[in-house]
């Protein structure tokens, strides 16, 4: 089976930043992208971001432009989320997912189409 572990979550300041990891692990036999999403308390989970296999195509709510990156690393069963300008209204817990349709230019907004996902990592924003 398919597993996926999310970290560096954790407790920061309005205005600060933090970085999320996600990794993949288990039998994946074909390109993926992977997306990253988000659900406070009270809330529906929301997608935040998502990059395509190789990371050249990229995707962000509109929530969070200008101040998130997401990226794939050099090993492509990873995936990195930089928060910077981090505001209350981020804290959440954050998903990683992978999509179930395969392509090195494939991405997606829809939760619907990531088949894996990861346990999530807590992210508190004080003000």
């Amino acid at each position: 089976q398919v597993q996926l572990v999310e970290s560096g979550g954790g407790l920061v300041q309005a205005g600060g930043s933090l970085r999320l990891s996600c990794a993949v692990s288990g039998r994946t036999f074909s390109t993926y992208g992977m997306g990253w999403f988000r659900q406070a308390p009270g809330k529906e989970r929301e997608f935040v971001a998502a990059a395509s296999w190789s990371g050249s195509i990229t995707d962000y709510a509109d929530s969070v432009k200008g101040r998130f990156t997401v990226s794939r690393g050099i090993l492509k069963n990873t995936s990195y989320l930089q928060m910077n300008s981090l505001k209350p209204e981020d804290a959440a817990v954050y998903y990683c997912a992978k999509t179930r349709n395969s392509g090195n230019y494939y991405i997606s907004r829809n939760e619907y189409d990531y088949d894996y996902w990861g346990q999530g990592t807590q992210v508190t924003v004080s003000s």
